[in-house]
């Protein structure tokens, strides 16, 4: 399988996985920060935030990639 990382849709590509990737790792913070033991130590990241802006990233850029590779 050769991977052209100079084309644009799989630049695109590449760049929603990645939003994805930190979109599920936001998910796992949330969950850990929810389940804590010591309810006085909430924390200061958003996870929820940060959870919501990268699915919709993740989502846009794959909308993207998909739009660039079908028009080749």
């Amino acid at each position: 399988m050769n991977l052209d990382l100079t084309d644009a849709s799989t630049q695109l590509a590449v760049a929603a996985a990645v939003m994805a990737l930190l979109a599920s790792l936001a998910v796992m913070a949330d969950r850990r920060r929810a389940r804590r033991a010591n309810l006085d130590r909430a924390g200061f990241m958003p996870w929820a935030g940060i959870f919501f802006w990268c699915v919709l990233l993740a989502a846009s850029l794959a909308g993207l990639a998909i739009q660039a590779w079908s028009s080749r």
